[in-house]
């Protein structure tokens, strides 16, 4: 491998002669040779949208000329478009301000920049760090890359499932079944009625995930080092917002308070918090869909869901609820994620939060995680659901918790005689009612009718 020399305050670092990161990125990789989780890719894609816009900033208050602000930004829209993608190696178990990461970025862009037009020298210090520090630009790129992820990955993906689910409720409107609750027989419900609880659960997770990820929209950019906005002109953070809007389309606004903005994680906290919740309903629906599914002859058997693979290496024919499997492990991970957001926030000591690398690196891989989880669900699974019918009805017809219905004439005890007389016996409730003289027959047939217990 061939080496060129790059320089920091420290001194000379040999860095690979075909990478475009310079002698602080090397440093990092050398430094902090620990696991294989690197730095998130939409916390580079932020970080370059950022420093675009920083760069447009510092030349509109005239304080970086127009055509060193021209060539970062070029350099950042390379970037952006996926050109350099072996250029950001960096660990995640790095600097707990992310300031390796913020100057691999610088780096990557003035050695994009330099290549293309030398002359105008571009330093990753003085031009395209200019304005920031990394400890405002990592908390703004964290909080730009989880919620652009959430509303333009996340939210489409829960929408999709949502509507999917609305479908199935429209198309089982008719079907009634037997509820349950303890695991136990409970009075009749419409399957639509079922299906209706899980699309609410996506429809609230929602609308809990965009309330919460609102407060993301406040960026840190501004403050630089502790919130002063040392060496940061004024208007520059509001000037900078404004170009991260329009490039995202999204509407970011300077933090208020940047000394709450570049000491406390509290907004991630809370949205991390509202993914959690939306884990938490995934996980009821996928383990009510697996149990509904179990079978095929010796499970309950409600509803067919598609058979994507076989299910065993040594039963032959075995067919297993694989996707259900795979969102609920999804689900498992995403809360523990959430037990490492919380714990990190709660650092920030003085002014600064130092565990931004592995907040981010959390934060995405549950947005991650759950974007692409809850497409495969609902293409795999959710949307080929078919009923059942015959082993609903058959459940129906044997249930004794039909019984409820008729305490308005009998009395709580005495329906209560009747269930247990016909669980005992093996008989039928009608049977049973009949037996112990508290309806006649036609008595019996005009009160129990499921479908007006719905």
């Amino acid at each position: 491998m061939e080496f060129r020399m790059e320089h920091d305050t420290m001194g000379e670092v040999k860095v690979p002669a075909a990478h475009y990161w310079g002698a602080q990125t090397q440093r990092s990789k050398e430094n902090f040779a620990i696991g294989r989780e690197t730095m998130p890719v939409e916390i580079v894609q932020a970080f370059a949208m950022l420093k675009s816009a920083a760069a447009k900033a510092n030349a509109e208050i005239g304080k970086l000329p127009q055509e060193k602000a021209a060539a970062i930004e070029k350099a950042a829209d390379r970037i952006l478009a996926g050109e350099f993608p072996g250029e950001f190696p960096l660990s995640v178990w790095q600097t707990g301000s992310g300031t390796q990461s913020n100057m691999n970025m610088n780096e990557v862009i003035a050695h994009i920049a330099n290549e293309e037009k030398p002359e105008l020298g571009i330093h990753p210090n003085d031009h395209v760090n200019m304005s920031q520090s990394s400890n405002d630009t990592f908390p703004t790129a964290m909080n730009m890359a989880a919620f652009l992820a959430i509303r333009q990955k996340l939210a489409p993906a829960l929408m999709k499932l949502a509507d999917t689910l609305a479908r199935l409720e429209h198309e089982n409107a008719e079907v009634l079944k037997i509820g349950r609750t303890h695991l136990q027989d409970a009075v009749p419900i419409r399957f639509s009625q079922e299906i209706s609880g899980w699309r609410a659960m996506m429809e609230e997770s929602l609308s809990m995930i965009r309330q919460a990820s609102d407060h993301l929209k406040y960026l840190a950019i501004g403050g630089t080092a502790v919130g002063t906005g040392l060496n940061c002109p004024p208007g520059f953070d509001t000037l900078c917002c404004l170009y991260l809007s329009e490039a995202s389309g999204e509407n970011f606004m300077p933090a208020k308070n940047k000394f709450h903005a570049l000491t406390s994680k509290d907004a991630y906290v809370f949205t991390h918090g509202a993914l959690k919740a939306l884990a938490a309903n995934l996980m009821k629906i996928a383990n009510d869909v697996r149990w509904l599914a179990s079978g095929p002859r010796c499970g309950l058997g409600e509803i067919r869901i598609p058979e994507n693979e076989p299910g065993s290496s040594i039963m032959p024919g075995k067919v297993n609820p694989t996707q259900c499997e795979a969102i609920t492990m999804i689900a498992v991970q995403v809360m523990g994620n959430d037990a490492a957001v919380g714990f990190g926030a709660s650092q920030g000591n003085f002014e600064l939060n130092v565990f931004m690398p592995v907040l981010a690196y959390n934060m995405m891989q549950s947005i991650r995680l759950l974007t692409d989880g809850m497409l495969s669900f609902e293409k795999n699974c959710l949307r080929g659901i078919v009923p059942n019918r015959e082993k609903m009805q058959a459940y129906l017809d044997q249930s004794l918790m039909l019984v409820t219905c008729l305490t308005p004439k009998t009395g709580y005890e005495n329906a209560a005689k009747a269930a247990k007389k016909a669980f005992r016996e093996n008989t039928t409730l009608k049977e049973a009612v009949v037996a112990l003289g508290l309806l006649t027959e036609e008595e019996y047939d005009e009160t129990v009718k499921p479908e007006k217990m719905v």
